[in-house]
């Protein structure tokens, strides 16, 4: 089937995984650039002070800041209508709590939206992803300091000031609610958790929910004020929430599995969207913190800015399913954020993710019956391990197979009477995995010649799913 007229087909990416540059043009250090490098066995570190000889990916990515034109004329070919990306906090405010921008930062991002524009293409701008100007750390410990809101919001209206007629569409956190996992404590909220150097982006720091969750009600409020500021600003700006969507199925029909598949999706998916969404912390939260002894210290006016900055759009990201089970000798699988049991019926991707196109149909029918406003799948791929041939070409049939199946799922949804504005696959151009720090796996349809130390050329290939994914936008989703 076709697609709606002006279905917004595209690609995403985010700035601390392609953009390089890192220190140039003003730019300060974020949490992503004290990030080093990583494997899918070798958890990636956290150094609050750069190690010499230490290897950090972000630091030069593939170089989009130089290469910026080249990368959107081939998103052009490809016939994207339109690019997710986001903005370097830290290009335009190079620690955080300046009260005037970097001009030359913002020079740069207005030169990276005229060269979209210049192909037609409609920029989705991610304001926070996975980045934060790293002197917030320092300063007030990330998100966990409710100091921070004010710097947000303060960039916010630089941005928004900035680019009113050339951006329309906004998210203002990537992936919010990977705050509810331990996981999220550094890469979403710059959260320092136990405090010390070289920790690890796994289960080797310390956690504590008190402050994750304090750290998401001060990103609520943050975003809430971002929305209300945004549509004083330019009232056609449409700004959107973005959840990493953990589709879970119970593992049987034992009840004990039903109900933690239901708590594990509000708690890991709904929480979040319900607050951007409606406004308001739903009762289900309110147990949890009890429960959990959190105690979530909040303003007298808190409920009112909540309330008045609910979100236009729903955006998501999509990759796999899981399997929740309450037995805990069952056999565990990896994933994205989130593990569960083993699912018998699926494939696994090269990184042990569950392949589950039919969940992207159930996922999307699942949060426009709860919400009924416009959805966006903003993240979707698969990251494999790509071959060179002989003749140059790189023939990755089974992403085509698996972005097709995807893509064929939404239109079922859609069919269903799902209101899907739009579809940006995850890393149309290889980039930085953001949990293992590699290269190796890919996701995009342009090839980029670059290893996991950062050695490579850095020539851009086009591989067998580029020109599948032009023919895809040609015909409006109706050819795969």
């Amino acid at each position: 089937m076709k697609m709606q007229e002006g279905f917004l087909w595209g690609g995403a990416t985010a700035a601390n995984q392609f953009e390089g540059g890192w220190n140039e043009g003003g730019k300060g250090p974020s949490t992503a650039d004290m990030m080093t490098g990583g494997t899918h066995t070798t958890p990636r570190r956290i150094t609050p002070i750069l190690e010499e000889g230490t290897y950090y990916p972000s630091h030069q990515a593939i170089d989009f800041y130089h290469n910026y034109k080249e990368d959107i004329k081939m998103f052009g070919e490809m016939g994207f209508k339109t690019f997710r990306m986001s903005i370097n906090w830290t290009r335009i405010f190079p620690n955080g709590d300046e009260l005037e921008p970097n001009e030359e930062g913002l020079k740069f991002y207005d030169d990276v939206f005229d060269e979209l524009l210049k192909y037609n293409i409609e920029p989705l701008v991610t304001i926070s992803h996975y980045e934060m100007p790293f002197g917030l750390t320092k300063k007030y410990n990330g998100w966990a300091g409710r100091e921070i809101i004010d710097c947000y919001t303060r960039y916010c209206e630089a941005i928004f000031n900035r680019y009113k007629d050339k951006v329309k569409y906004w998210l203002t956190f990537n992936e919010i609610n990977c705050l509810t996992m331990p996981l999220g404590a550094f890469m979403a909220g710059g959260i320092l958790i136990n405090g010390t150097e070289n920790a690890e982006l796994s289960n080797g720091a310390k956690d504590n929910e008190q402050i994750r969750f304090q750290a998401l009600h001060h990103q609520f409020i943050a975003s809430a004020k971002a929305v209300k500021l945004g549509h004083s600003i330019n009232p056609d700006f449409k700004i959107g929430c973005m959840i990493a969507y953990m589709c879970n199925y119970p593992n049987t029909c034992n009840p004990d599995d039903i109900l933690l598949t239901q708590q594990k999706d509000q708690i890991n998916n709904m929480l979040c969207s319900d607050v951007q969404v409606r406004g308001y912390y739903p009762g289900y939260a309110k147990r949890y913190f009890e429960e959990k002894g959190i105690k979530i210290q909040m303003e007298a006016e808190d409920e009112a800015i909540l309330k008045a900055g609910c979100v236009d759009f729903y955006s998501f990201s999509y990759y796999m399913s899981l399997v929740a089970s309450s037995d805990p000798n069952q056999e565990n699988s990896s994933g994205n954020l989130l593990g569960g049991v083993k699912n018998p019926y699926l494939k696994a991707s090269d990184w042990g993710w569950q392949i589950d196109p039919k969940g992207l149909r159930y996922t999307l029918n699942h949060i426009y019956d709860r919400y009924q406003i416009p959805l966006m799948v903003v993240e979707n791929g698969l990251g494999a391990v790509d071959v060179i041939e002989e003749d140059g070409s790189i023939n990755d049939d089974y992403r085509i197979d698996y972005l097709r199946d995807h893509i064929i799922q939404m239109e079922e949804a859609v069919r269903d009477g799902v209101e899907l504005m739009g579809y940006t696959m995850w890393g149309c151009i290889d980039l930085v995995s953001a949990s293992t720090g590699e290269m190796k796996k890919r996701y995009g349809f342009i090839y980029v010649d670059k290893d996991n130390d950062g050695n490579g050329t850095m020539k851009r290939i086009p591989k067998k799913s580029f020109n599948w994914y032009k023919q895809v936008i040609e015909s409006n989703g109706e050819e795969l």
